[in-house]
């Protein structure tokens, strides 16, 4: 697998050196050269298969032989070994519950199988620092799946007092090779931070810098396939009338999506569902990009003013002579989320911020020969207070948030000075 920097196109990677590298010079996103598409049988064929076996296929069709075969179905059987259920949720509607992994969240897909494949491919002596930000379930993924791992170093950054007391507890209570740093301002703070880490090549070379957010592109290719195990899970009569609503803060979980459709998954289009931080709504509206300051909402994982993946969704939109006009999207405040969180419990699903805005964008959106489907990207435990107050029922805790619950909060607390991140990476380095 090729893959070339989306800013300086001369840097082009294998797909083992981008895992490794994560960013690309210039802080250029790393995009495959080559967009496979499968025919119709082939994609018929594959949505008869396990969840395993399929995604084996088609991790394989843009990996090829970079990783032995038996060795990524090695890594895709550890990674994604937690089920996908669909729940119906009208007669037009259902989602598509992706929190059903260890720390209840989407980005356990990602986070894990980025984690099997470095630790299949690094050398027994070498040494990666792994650097992410994270609004709020990237750090607990990321965490997680690294935990314990050899000569795998993990600095996970976050805005300080702005996820939810939960989401903290999931990711900075574990301590030995793993570090978090509470960052006195917003997300994208955190992910300029990184960003100026990555643009730093003495500190890259003295550490080994590597990137865990969506950037990397071995996550990105671990979300293609849990939109094939939803689709897989409808009649083909419906297959070709979906639309997919996609709760979008950093738009990874939307690339994916487009990477799906591009290899021939049959959704007939998808729609962005962000917040009140809506520079891409806005974008799509006017044309013109103008990103506000990021204004904390109940919806913390979406408050991305500077949403990095949409370089990729616009190359790919460019590679395929797609239009963007052709995107449908919405953005919701706070209020609509808290009343729609309770339609959907009279309808009988409880859901969180996110998943709920996402659900409300697609009912708006929804026209009467379409069937709709919701990605529900988080654990409605991880946001009990908020859940509680706007639908009125009681959340009991999974056991993966109860035992962390009433832990000691391990992380730093930094301001928002790149010298001040430069010098913790090499002081606790050494």
């Amino acid at each position: 697998m090729k893959l070339y920097n989306i800013i300086d196109n001369s840097e082009q990677v294998s797909f083992i050196q981008a895992t490794k590298k994560g960013l690309g010079s210039k802080q250029g996103l790393f995009f495959p050269m080559e967009l496979p598409e499968l025919n119709s049988d082939t994609i018929d064929s594959l949505l008869r298969m396990d969840f395993i076996s399929r995604s084996c296929e088609l991790i394989l069709s843009y990996v090829g032989d970079e990783i032995v075969s038996n060795d990524l179905k090695n890594c895709v059987k550890k990674a994604f070994s937690f089920p996908v259920p669909i729940k119906y949720i009208s007669n037009n509607i259902s989602c598509v519950e992706l929190f059903h992994g260890p720390t209840l969240a989407f980005k356990d897909f990602g986070g894990r199988f980025m984690a099997q494949v470095l630790s299949n491919i690094i050398d027994q002596d070498e040494k990666i620092t792994i650097l992410t930000a994270t609004s709020g379930d990237t750090g607990a993924a990321i965490s997680h799946a690294f935990h314990g791992m050899k000569n795998i170093r993990v600095v996970i950054l976050y805005p300080k007092h702005k996820i939810s007391t939960l989401q903290e507890k999931l990711f900075c209570t574990i301590g030995d090779n793993i570090e978090t740093i509470a960052v006195e301002s917003d997300f994208d703070t955190c992910q300029s931070l990184v960003k100026m880490a990555f643009n730093d090549i003495k500190l890259k070379k003295l550490i080994s810098l590597n990137s865990a957010n969506s950037i990397n592109i071995s996550r990105l290719l671990a979300q293609i396939c849990y939109y094939f195990e939803a689709v897989s899970h409808f009649p083909k009569e419906i297959r070709n009338k979906l639309v997919v609503s996609v709760p979008s803060g950093n738009f990874g979980n939307l690339t994916a999506g487009f990477l799906a459709k591009s290899l021939g998954l049959p959704i007939k289009r998808f729609i962005a569902a962000t917040n009140i931080n809506d520079t891409i709504p806005r974008f799509l509206k006017s044309g013109i990009w103008n990103p506000k300051k990021t204004v904390s909402t109940i919806s913390n994982a979406m408050d991305v003013s500077h949403p990095n993946n949409w370089s990729r969704i616009e190359e790919i939109f460019s590679r395929k002579s797609w239009k963007l006009k052709d995107l449908a999207y919405g953005s919701v405040r706070d209020e609509i989320t808290n009343s729609s969180m309770y339609e959907l419990a009279k309808l009988g699903y409880i859901s969180e911020p996110h998943s709920t805005i996402a659900w409300h964008v697609l009912r708006n959106n929804l026209k009467n020969d379409e069937y709709g489907l919701f990605l529900s990207t988080a654990h409605p435990a991880k946001f009990q207070d908020i859940v509680e107050k706007a639908t009125g029922k009681k959340i009991i805790l999974p056991y993966a948030l109860s035992k962390c619950s009433t832990l000691p909060t391990l992380s730093y607390s930094i301001r928002p000075k790149y010298k001040i991140l430069r010098d913790f990476l090499l002081r606790q380095s050494k």
